[in-house]
């Protein structure tokens, strides 16, 4: 009779869990099928951006019902092109594309909703080692600087007005280099400098072609540098979901600022599979040092109107496109 009441006992616990299970696997299905998906083109795969890649592997946008689709789309204009075309539903890019879409006359511009990152994310690659390094140093060189209009071409030839040094007749930038081949095309040709993020910047230094001298972030001053944008017509139909995204980024934000290093390192490994745990703690307290991201993903009029000043410094835009324009209040 015992025998038959432990059966029956087992039979039971056994049925139960397999109920359980069954269930919490019903439950996913339905909490994944509830998420909605948004496709997000990024202008490139860099640490600079260590907040999103926390918000994504802590799996903040799926607390707030987002299920994010990241593709690489190298180049903020392509990016753009992207997201007016609706291959994705939100840009991630340097902040100027949405001045140049407004410009243009596009009757749905995107407009801004949330920034990641306040300063220039490149560092000043030199192919020789170079003692106590000041911009000077740069005069009748050449640097692979960028592209014409991009974001880190504008800042790199702010900086150096802003030091005395005239782009175009006391160096050689060269802007005629893609952003994804910068340090390949440093490698193999015979600049003398390169501007690059990270980790190409460090991979370059541990290969042996040059040696980190500066950081142009830190030179450049507070600016919207990288932020995400999206048609006025997606951003009215999709309030929410927008509302959520942002929570997500800011959670992101939060986490990086109220964890070390190696903390934030851990939680984006997955990001970077061909950086050890050890670089990517460099890496993170690289830009950790030079105040790369702000505590919070709105960002003032006063740095919106410094990224005009930069724009109009490098001879990119003719007239001020008004804050309130490009700027999606929540």
């Amino acid at each position: 009779m015992k025998k038959i009441i432990t059966y029956i006992v087992s039979g039971l616990i056994i049925l139960f869990l397999a109920c359980m299970v069954l269930f919490d696997f019903n439950s996913n299905k339905k909490t994944n099928k509830s998420l909605e998906k948004v496709t997000l083109a990024e202008v490139a795969h860099t640490i600079f951006y260590a907040p999103q890649y926390v918000a994504i592997e802590k799996g903040y946008f799926e607390d707030y019902g987002i299920n994010l689709e990241l593709t690489l789309t190298a180049g903020a204009d392509k990016v753009t092109a992207a997201v007016l075309s609706k291959d994705a539903d939100i840009g991630f890019c340097g902040s100027e594309a949405t001045i140049y879409v407004y410009n243009n006359g596009e009757k749905d511009y995107l407009k801004t909703f949330a920034q990641l990152t306040q300063k220039d994310g490149a560092f000043i690659v030199s192919r020789k080692k170079i003692e106590n390094f000041t911009l000077d140093d740069l005069k009748g060189k050449t640097v692979i600087g960028g592209r014409a209009g991009g974001m880190p071409e504008m800042v790199f030839e702010w900086v150096l007005k802003e030091h005395g040094i005239d782009p175009t007749k006391d160096l050689n930038i060269d802007t005629s280099v893609a952003f994804a081949a910068m340090g390949g095309a440093f490698i193999g040709g015979d600049s003398d400098f390169v501007t690059l993020f990270e980790p190409s910047a460090l991979e370059i230094e541990q290969q042996g072609y040059g040696y980190v001298v500066e950081s142009v972030g830190k030179l450049g001053g507070v600016v919207p540098y990288t932020s995400y944008s999206a048609r006025k017509s997606y951003i009215n139909d999709h309030k929410d979901l927008i509302e959520n995204f942002t929570k997500a980024i800011q959670k992101g934000l939060d986490y990086v600022h109220n964890h070390s290093d190696k903390e934030v390192a851990k939680t984006i490994l997955n990001q970077f599979p061909d950086t050890s745990l050890n670089d990517l703690e460099k890496l993170v307290k690289r830009y950790r040092e030079i105040d790369a991201w702000p505590k919070t993903t709105d960002f003032t009029e006063e740095s919106f109107n410094h990224l005009q000043e930069i724009m109009q410094n490098s001879n990119q835009l003719d007239k001020k496109v008004p804050f309130k324009d490009l700027m999606y209040e929540r």
